[in-house]
C-alpha cells in the first residue's frame, strides 16, 4: 500500500555517514545526509555509469532507504493560552473547536517526502532520493502552499484528512455542552480528535483540483513539478542527481519549473536578486500575458554567520503571521524543513526526512494519504539555519501591492538601526536600473564566507 498510517508517518533524525561528512566539508552551507549518487551520480557528457558505480549508487540507495524508514515517536505539546500561527492563520487551544480548525488547517497541507522505487533519474541509477532530496522536497511543499492558495477556494480543506497523532494541546477543561456536536464527551488529549463534516465531498470539483495538483509533483518523468523535472532543470545551475540542493538554487529551479508549464499559465514565480525585490520586474513578468497573472515571490537570504543573528528573530515570525507568506524553506543545519507556522520560539514544520514508497500518479485512484502529514513537530527558532528561501503569494496586481506594504513593514527586525539592516526590500524601478540586471549575487570577501562559491551564498546581513 503506498500510504502512510497516521501512526507510522514520524519523523527520523539520522546520523552523519564519514561520506557525508567528508562531502560538506567541501560543500558546507548545503541542506542533506549523504549523497545516494554524489559525483557517481552520473558521467560527465555521456551520462552513463561503470558496473562499480552502478553498484555503488544501488548500496547507497539501499542503505538511505533504510536509515530513512525508521520511525522515532515522539511527543508535540502546544500549549492552550499562546497563539499559534499557521500560514497567517491564528490558532489558540483553548477548546477543541479550536484545536479541530487546526488540525484541518495542518493535515490539508501537502507533505512531501523522500520516495524510493521511482524510475531512474535522468543520467544516473538513482532510484531514490533519500540523503540528498530534501531540500527539493520542501522547495516542492513550498510551490506546492502557494498552488493550493492559487487554485482552490479560501478555507479549502481536505475531506478525507488525517486525524493528527502524538500530539498534547494542554487542554484541562471538557468541551463546552453549548459547543458540543455530537457527543458531549471530548475525546482524550492526544488522541484522535472526532472528526466533524467539512463542505467539500470526495467527488467535489475542489476535491478533483486536489487530486490533480498532488500529480503534479508525482515521482513520474511527466510530471511538472516532481523530481525528475526539477532535477533536469537543476543541471543548467550545475547540479545532477545525487548532489546538494541549496535554498536559493532551489527557488530558480522552481522558476523556471512553472516557467516552462503549460499546468498553471496564469501563475508566475519571480526570484529576489541580492535581498532585493525590484517592483518594476514584478509588474512586467506579470504583466506579460493579456490577464494579469498571479505571482509567487520566492526571496533567498541569509540571515546571520554561522548561526541565525538573534536580531532577525521576530521579524522570522513577524512573516509567518501575514497571510501573504506561503512558508519558509531552510531548516536547522544540514537537514532541510519546510517551515509553516510558529508558537512563542518554536517553529513549525513539515519534515521531508521520512521514506515512503513512490505513488503512482498516472493512476487515476492513486492514494493521497501519503501526501499529507498527521504530526505537526516543532523547534526552537534559535536553531534555524540562517540560509532559507522566504515564499509569498499574491493573486492580483491589488494584492501584489499590498503585499509589498505588509512585508515591507515586517522585514526590519528588532536592530538598533532596523532600516540599515533589512532582510530584504522592496524598491521601485526595475534591476537595470540600479544596474543589476543579470549579476550575481554580491559576495563578501571569503574571510567571512562560509561556503564554497557557487550560487547558494548571500549576502550575510
Amino acid at each position: 500500500m503506498n500510504s502512510v498510517s497516521p501512526s507510522s508517518a514520524q519523523y527520523v533524525q539520522p546520523a552523519d555517514s564519514p561520506e557525508g561528512r567528508r562531502r560538506r566539508d567541501l560543500h558546507s552551507g548545503h541542506f542533506g545526509h549523504g549523497p545516494a549518487g554524489g559525483a557517481d551520480g552520473g558521467r560527465e557528457g555521456s551520462g552513463e555509469m561503470d558496473e562499480v558505480d552502478r553498484l555503488k549508487t544501488k548500496l547507497m540507495s539501499a542503505w538511505n532507504n533504510v536509515k530513512y524508514g525508521w520511525s522515532v515517536k515522539s511527543k508535540t505539546v502546544f500549549n492552550k493560552t499562546s497563539p499559534l500561527y499557521l500560514l497567517g492563520q491564528s490558532y489558540v487551544f483553548n477548546n477543541e473547536d479550536e484545536v479541530e480548525r487546526f488540525s484541518l488547517a495542518f493535515a490539508s497541507r501537502l507533505w512531501l517526502t523522500y520516495r524510493k522505487d521511482f524510475p531512474p533519474l535522468g543520467g544516473s541509477a538513482l532510484t531514490s532520493d533519500c540523503g540528498w532530496g530534501c531540500m527539493l522536497r520542501s522547495g516542492q511543499m513550498l510551490l506546492a502552499q502557494g498552488l493550493l492558495t492559487h487554485l482552490l477556494p479560501p478555507g479549502w480543506h481536505w475531506a478525507e484528512s488525517p486525524h493528527l497523532t502524538d500530539v498534547d494541546f494542554e487542554i484541562l477543561h471538557p468541551r463546552s455542552p453549548s459547543l458540543s456536536r455530537g457527543s458531549q464527551t471530548p475525546p482524550p488529549v492526544g488522541h484522535a480528535l472526532q472528526r466533524r463534516s467539512v463542505q467539500e465531498g470526495g467527488d467535489s470539483p475542489a476535491e478533483a483540483l486536489h487530486r490533480r495538483l498532488v500529480g503534479w509533483f508525482g515521482d513520474d518523468p511527466a510530471s511538472p513539478f516532481g523530481l525528475h523535472r526539477l532535477v533536469e532543470l537543476g543541471r543548467s545551475s550545475g547540479k545532477r542527481a545525487g548532489d546538494w540542493y541549496g535554498p536559493s538554487v532551489v527557488a530558480h529551479i522552481l522558476r523556471k519549473a512553472v516557467a516552462v508549464t503549460t499546468e498553471v499559465e496564469d501563475m508566475a514565480v519571480y526570484v529576489a536578486q541580492d535581498c532585493t525585490v525590484y517592483k518594476e520586474d514584478v509588474v512586467r513578468l506579470c504583466e506579460s500575458s493579456p490577464r494579469w497573472k498571479s505571482v509567487i515571490i520566492l526571496v533567498p537570504v541569509r540571515l546571520g554567520g554561522e548561526s541565525l543573528n538573534p536580531s532577525y528573530v521576530q521579524c522570522v515570525k513577524n512573516i509567518l503571521k501575514l497571510q501573504c507568506c506561503i512558508g519558509i524553506i531552510g531548516g536547522k543545519p544540514k537537514h532541510s524543513l519546510f517551515f509553516i507556522g510558529f508558537q512563542d520560539e518554536q517553529l513549525l514544520y513539515l519534515d521531508p526526512h521520512y521514506c515512503q514508497p513512490a505513488v503512482d500518479v498516472t493512476q487515476g485512484n492513486f492514494s493521497l494519504e501519503s501526501f499529507h502529514c498527521n504530526s505537526p513537530r516543532k523547534m526552537g527558532v534559535g536553531r534555524m539555519d540562517p540560509s532559507c528561501t522566504i515564499g509569498f503569494y499574491a493573486r492580483s496586481k491589488k494584492d501584489f501591492e499590498t503585499l509589498c506594504s505588509a512585508v515591507g513593514g515586517v522585514s526590519a527586525g528588532r536592530t538598533p538601526r532596523p532600516e540599515k539592516y533589512p532582510i530584504f526590500t522592496f524598491v521601485e524601478g526595475g534591476a537595470h536600473d540600479y544596474g543589476q540586471e543579470d549579476a550575481p549575487p554580491q559576495i563578501l570577501p571569503s574571510s567571512h564566507r562560509l561556503g564554497h562559491s557557487g550560487a547558494d551564498e548571500f549576502v550575510l546581513l
